[in-house]
């Protein structure tokens, strides 16, 4: 029988207010507090409160054969805790049906795995306690940052605990493979990788609209796959923020699980999908890959000097900040490593150029830049003044 895996990422970044060149130094609040509510209240209403009750309708349906996966990062959590924490609780009811899979990843959704080993560590341990706090579950799948992931990478979350992992179904890495089998990693055997289908998973987050796609269509898509295992992987905010309620996307999504169910199709969660499938293979992945832009590399947060530049003067804080240990430093340095901030300064155009020009609070990535750096230069302001009185 086939298996689908559904598994949707959620996060919002804590955008900064527009910091300029003479509050270094005298002010140190970088966020846009009233952006950032603002904007977590409109998706709380507009996508995660109807989906979480359309999915705990859909699971309790089917009698908890529609099942679904999770990464929501601390980050996000916080916003909710903070601003709409009626989300948080609807995230409770879904984790209690048992058929809702939490998964681990950075707590920050940042970069640290391509800079900083043990900042990465930090980030992992402190999402998975997180995730305990909140849902009384312990995670066992891990997903990184925006699926990157090469074979060291993998390595080093399996050394954390976690033997399954979710990666893109990047073409450039399979070659002639289909994404729809589970591998192996190619330095840890016993470590499994789930592929993500993009193209299906495309056909819902960014083809919906106007494709006049029904959830029979869709199912026989599904069917016709090749493999053992379709995944859909996709950002939450597809449903009702990036795909309007008018597209028919609830609709099409109420009406999913019973054409997936009825097709002879399964419902599987990432963890559930690793136990009950043989790798068929090891995947060389020695170069990051990600789920984003047609490269699917990790050029859209360090493919140009701007944010090499930004990334290589945060990380370079790592030591200090690791001497100094303030809690108040550690969480502003959380904060500024969130991917969003390099994203906004990309200066690709082209084919995915509107892709990232919808995502970017800023006119042009310099001023992304100018203003990122304005806040990071008033951040080692702080942490230089805190380590002069530790030594």
């Amino acid at each position: 029988m086939k298996k689908l895996c559904f598994y949707f990422q959620i996060h919002q970044p804590d955008r900064l207010r527009v910091y300029r060149f003479f509050d270094i130094g005298k002010d140190s609040h970088y966020y846009d507090d009233f952006v950032n509510r603002t904007i977590l209240r409109r998706i709380a209403q507009k996508c995660y409160l109807p989906m979480n009750q359309l999915i705990l309708d859909a699971i309790k349906e089917s009698e908890g054969k529609f099942k679904v996966a999770f990464s929501i990062t601390g980050s996000a959590l916080e916003q909710f805790e903070r601003y709409a924490p009626e989300v948080i609780d609807s995230f409770r009811a879904l984790a209690a049906t048992g058929s809702v899979e939490f998964l681990c990843e950075t707590c920050n959704h940042s970069l640290s795995s391509l800079k900083s080993e043990n900042e990465f560590k930090h980030q992992v341990q402190r999402h998975k306690a997180t995730i305990e706090s909140y849902f009384g579950v312990t995670p066992v799948t891990f997903r990184n940052t925006e699926l990157i992931y090469s074979d060291a990478i993998g390595k080093t979350v399996y050394d954390l605990g976690f033997k399954t992992i979710l990666t893109e179904g990047a073409r450039h890495i399979l070659g002639w493979k289909s994404p729809n089998f589970i591998y192996s990693n190619d330095l840890k055997s016993s470590q499994k990788l789930l592929l993500r289908n993009y193209r299906l998973s495309d056909d819902i987050a960014f083809r919906f609209a106007g494709s006049g796609l029904t959830a029979e269509q869709f199912a026989a898509k599904v069917n016709a796959e090749d493999g053992d295992i379709v995944n859909l992987f996709m950002d939450y905010e597809t449903f009702g923020e990036h795909q309007n309620a008018d597209s028919g996307i609830f609709e099409f999504m109420k009406a999913l699980p019973k054409a997936i169910l009825a097709a002879g199709i399964k419902f599987v969660t990432p963890a559930e999908a690793a136990s009950k499938l043989k790798s068929v293979g090891a995947l060389s992945v020695p170069q990051p890959i990600s789920w984003a832009d047609e490269e699917r590399d990790v050029t859209a947060w360090l493919g140009n000097e701007l944010q090499q530049d930004a990334f290589n003067k945060l990380y370079s804080l790592v030591e200090k900040l690791s001497i100094i240990d303030n809690a108040d430093l550690w969480a502003d340095f959380g904060r500024l490593q969130e991917s969003d901030h390099f994203y906004y300064m990309c200066t690709k155009f082209f084919s995915d150029g509107d892709v990232h020009k919808y995502f970017n609070p800023y006119d042009t990535p310099y001023e992304a830049f100018i203003n990122y750096m304005n806040v990071l230069s008033d951040f080692i302001i702080r942490v230089n003044d805190e380590y002069a009185t530790k030594n």
